[in-house]
């Protein structure tokens, strides 16, 4: 029977060299000289640091940029609040999606499932597994699913006959 997976995945690598990339532009960039902007990558959060609110929008600017030129989907970074740091300094958290949540995972099941196409959805741990008797009807799950879920990324792979 084949049957594809539904995931949400980000290249950590390439969020890597975004984030290297970024703190590159800032070290060089004239409005940024004297400041304390950078941004840190630790695993699977990124924490935006600067001087104040304006420079910390600019460094989130050219943080989105480097992800879109890298392919990074910017839909993944989730920013948190800012706070304020010591020295009256200003700081982001920014949180990187990596897996299907569990209410996403169930919406695009029950999406599946109401569209009455011959094919059965289910969830396996961070990614949504489809099959069906035939591959016309996944192809037209994943334009399906690619058509109305669009507030996380999503990867179609893993299709076995």
């Amino acid at each position: 029977m084949p049957s594809f997976d539904i995931t949400s995945e980000v290249n950590k690598m390439e969020l890597k060299n975004a984030v290297d990339q970024a703190n590159k532009e800032i070290a060089n960039r004239f409005d940024f000289k004297g400041s304390d902007a950078r941004i840190e990558l630790a695993e699977l959060a990124l924490t935006l640091h600067a001087d104040d609110e304006f420079k910390l929008g600019q460094v989130r600017d050219l943080l989105t940029a480097r992800c879109a030129k890298r392919g990074v989907d910017v839909r993944a970074l989730v920013p948190k609040a800012v706070e304020q740091a010591a020295g009256g300094k200003v700081r982001q958290a920014i949180e990187v999606r990596n897996g299907i949540e569990q209410d996403a995972a169930k919406r695009i099941v029950k999406l599946v499932k109401d569209s009455k196409l011959k094919a059965q959805a289910s969830i396996q741990g961070a990614a949504v597994r489809v099959s069906g008797a035939k591959k016309d009807e996944l192809q037209a799950v994943i334009a399906l699913v690619k058509g109305a879920v669009a507030d996380i990324p999503l990867q179609f792979g893993n299709f076995r006959d």
